[in-house]
């Protein structure tokens, strides 16, 4: 059985700039890329989830860490 599916909404820009990436990638298309980005963020989250989890305590972000994801939030148009 196939998983349904939604819709998201992201900024026009940012979709053309995902489908300028995804040229030549080896990615069939815009969708298929963002997909794998997302699954590898989650995993990266569920990661450190479970690393917080077992050590009892909430992860405090550096300066550094935060900075970053401004960052990339504002290449990303968010911010």
């Amino acid at each position: 059985m196939r998983e349904s599916k939604v819709t998201v909404k992201i900024p026009r820009p940012l979709y053309r700039k995902i489908q300028q990436v995804v040229e030549g990638s080896g990615f069939n298309s815009p969708t298929d890329f963002i997909v794998y980005v997302l699954r590898d963020l989650m995993g990266e989250a569920d990661a450190a989830q479970a690393a917080a989890e077992a050590a009892e305590q909430v992860p405090e972000f550096s300066q550094e860490e935060l900075d970053d994801v401004k960052r990339k939030l504002k290449n990303l148009g968010y911010l």
